[in-house]
């Protein structure tokens, strides 16, 4: 069994046991935490929302917070002597799905 949830402005299609990354919640180390808005649920019983399956919730357990690699944001106008060199680390959640009721 499968769904597809929605956070963070993400939609993100998991599965029970599955470890993913998230946009940074604000929720401590070993809670648990339930996502409400289940936009599909696949597997034996298909079940497809108008926008979310009413009634559906994933559950996961927050594993740990960290903040992903540095990339360069490097920005330049040509002739114009403007150069700004500047570097971004996006904060990230990473939990583990233990349950999709549906």
């Amino acid at each position: 069994m499968y769904a597809i949830i929605e956070t963070g402005g993400k939609q993100i299609k998991v599965e029970e046991g599955q470890a993913i990354y998230i946009e940074k919640l604000g929720t401590e180390q070993g809670e648990t935490v339930t996502f409400d808005k289940v936009l599909f649920v696949g597997g034996d019983d298909v079940k497809v929302g108008s926008p979310t399956v009413s009634g559906a919730t994933v559950t996961a357990k927050v594993e740990k917070h960290g903040r992903q690699k540095k990339i360069t944001v490097f920005k330049f106008k040509a002739k114009k002597n403007y150069r700004k060199k500047q570097g971004h680390r996006q904060p990230y959640t990473k939990v583990v799905i233990e349950k999709i009721n549906a």
